[in-house]
């Protein structure tokens, strides 16, 4: 049984090396039309890698073409089948460009947004990526309203602009989490304003009114009884909004904290 064993793997690795050497010869000594014939087999077989080393070296060679059209979109499928899926986009993208009146004209335009999606970073990083699959993928909605893929495109648009959402708010709290409590007010004003229907949105009041709660209670004597007004009115707003909120104790302390200190101003005025 060992026998048969080592005598398989010895042929499987006869074969690798027969194939590692057809490779390299097809790919140094080749013409063109052995390279795309063996580019071709190769991306079939799922051998992404080696075919993009061919199919690069033979593009040149079949510009205009008729196989350019079938070469250009197994480049960007060979992009995204390696995880490069910013070349696949870029590739998928030119495929719509270049060819507008090919059957795999709506495909290639659903990859390419699929792609800059796929390459999208987590929140807490530049989302430059992530604004471009917006609108790729909304550009593919505009295009091709009736497309099975319009319910995918939809739910990966809703699912970026979560991202976007927790990105900004983020943003907001590290404000308020470094003491600049004027600017977290102001974040987090922007944040509501920008995102109406926002699941962050209790969130979001609850920390303004701490910031604003926190900037009053730490403003000089001159600006202390207009900030602890404005923070009041924040807490207003958080209790209109959510009567049963999950901050409630938090923001009866706050209340509590604020009336006396405007109290003691006012008593003071009156004197």
């Amino acid at each position: 049984m060992l026998k048969i064993k080592n005598i398989l793997l010895w042929l499987a690795l006869s074969l690798g090396l027969m194939s590692c050497s057809e490779y390299s010869k097809v790919l140094n000594k080749g013409n063109s039309v052995e390279q795309y014939e063996l580019a071709t087999k190769l991306f079939e077989a799922g051998k992404f890698n080696k075919a993009l080393q061919l199919f690069e070296k033979i593009m040149p060679d079949f510009q205009g073409k008729p196989q350019m059209e079938r070469i250009q979109f197994m480049v960007a499928q060979s992009n995204f089948g390696t995880k490069n899926y910013l070349m696949s986009a870029y590739h998928f993208e030119r495929f719509t460009k270049n060819y507008p009146r090919s059957t795999k004209k709506e495909e290639a335009s659903y990859l390419s947004a699929y792609s800059y999606y796929l390459s999208t970073p987590r929140s807490s990083l530049d989302q430059k990526e992530t604004y471009t699959a917006i609108e790729a993928f909304q550009n593919f909605i505009n295009k091709y309203p009736d497309s099975d893929k319009i319910a995918d495109a939809n739910k990966y648009i809703k699912e970026m602009q979560l991202k976007l959402e927790k990105k900004q708010f983020d943003i907001a709290y590290q404000y308020y989490h470094t003491y600049q409590y004027k600017a977290a007010v102001v974040a987090f004003d922007n944040f509501l304003s920008d995102n109406l229907g926002t699941s962050y949105k209790e969130d979001a009041l609850f920390y303004k009114s701490k910031a604003a709660h926190d900037l009053a209670l730490n403003s000089i004597d001159e600006k202390k009884e207009v900030r602890i007004k404005e923070a009041l009115q924040a807490i207003e707003r958080l209790e209109r909004n959510f009567k049963e909120s999950k901050y409630k104790d938090d923001v009866a302390k706050m209340k509590v904290r604020l009336t006396d200190e405007l109290n003691a101003i006012t008593s003071i005025t009156k004197q």
